[in-house]
């Protein structure tokens, strides 16, 4: 299984995870150009498709290869934990030309490069820094349009997955972290191994630690295609569809009898953990009336919470999910 990265002990404890929303934005391209296979996502896809810019749009689209491969120097490593779309963005905008001719050549190994992009095979740095300026120009103007309206909501489904990896590796080390990301990954020995990539190299961690990226729109698991970079691991998150999924329905069952119907709604909610804020936007009310149900919920032990870096996060108990599982059998 190729390829892996080997990592030491104290890579191990150098393991981080960051938000990068650069990296949703570049990632979320591929959802415009294959629909067919991000089915998660065409709620979105179809809200914000007729909005965009035709030529804008299809340079960004031109930017993923025939194999979905993306170029690197547009989803940089993440420096800090959680750094905005515009930081991230002058990072981009800094790339040296010979780097972003490197990484667009690389998504393309065969050679057939979109039309617009033929000025950059030629021995000049002039049309590579033009081409670069003009898909970040885009990238602005696209993320502005399609993501930066719902940022908010994707933030909270990328940190409530890092609280659950925080607590896999704190209760199973390495194997548990990686044990249920996804398939493709396996952890032996020391070495990260990640199956059916595009390419097939090999990158020692070196003491450079291990950094983890969830995201919303990756659909597998993929280290940087240069093995020159630095290691870092974009994978799917879990509960990638519910930004943009549906308010649940209020439940008319015998559940909404012995609760009512705002906790019996609440309840079935929370088959994932949400702070108050995201629980208040999906059922349209205030945060001051969800919290006065979950103070409910959690003291009689049909929901449990805990608190990360910036949210208490609530989710259904054992005897939630069982009084959730006997309402919807009836």
């Amino acid at each position: 299984m190729e390829p892996g990265a080997t990592c030491r002990v104290e890579d191990l404890a150098d393991t981080r995870f960051a938000i990068s929303p650069i990296h949703e934005a570049v990632l979320s391209l591929r959802v415009l150009r294959e629909p067919g296979l991000y089915a998660l996502h065409l709620p979105w896809r179809r809200s914000i498709l007729g909005r965009l810019d035709p030529p804008g749009a299809n340079l960004l689209m031109s930017v993923v290869g025939p194999d979905r491969g993306l170029p690197d120097f547009l989803t940089p490593r993440p420096t800090e934990f959680a750094a905005t779309f515009e930081e991230e963005l002058a990072a981009v905008r800094r790339a040296p030309p010979d780097v972003v001719r490197r990484d667009l050549l690389a998504v393309y190994p065969r050679g057939r490069l979109p039309d617009v992009w033929q000025p950059i095979t030629a021995d000049d740095d002039a049309p590579v820094q033009a081409l670069r300026d003009a898909i970040c120009d885009h990238l602005q103007r696209y993320w502005d349009l399609a993501l930066k309206p719902i940022w908010p909501q994707m933030r909270l489904v990328l940190e409530a997955d890092l609280t659950y990896r925080a607590r896999q590796l704190a209760v199973g080390g390495a194997r548990l972290l990686f044990a249920d990301m996804h398939p493709n990954l396996c952890w032996h020995n020391g070495v990260l191994h990640i199956d059916k990539m595009i390419g097939r190299h090999h990158i020692v961690a070196a003491g450079r630690g291990l950094l983890l990226v969830p995201s919303v729109f990756a659909h597998k698991p993929a280290p940087p295609v240069s093995p020159d970079e630095p290691p870092w691991l974009g994978y799917p998150c879990r509960g990638a569809a519910t930004p943009w999924a549906p308010t649940p329905a209020a439940d008319a069952t015998a559940l909404t009898s012995l609760l009512g119907a705002p906790r019996a709604r609440l309840l079935h909610l929370l088959a994932e953990p949400l702070p108050t804020v995201e629980i208040a936007r999906r059922l349209t009310v205030t945060p001051s009336a969800v919290s006065q149900h979950l103070q409910v919920l959690h003291t009689t032990g049909m929901i449990t919470r805990a608190r990360d870096v910036r949210h208490v996060l609530y989710r259904r108990s054992p005897l939630g999910d069982q009084l959730v599982g006997q309402s919807t059998e009836r």
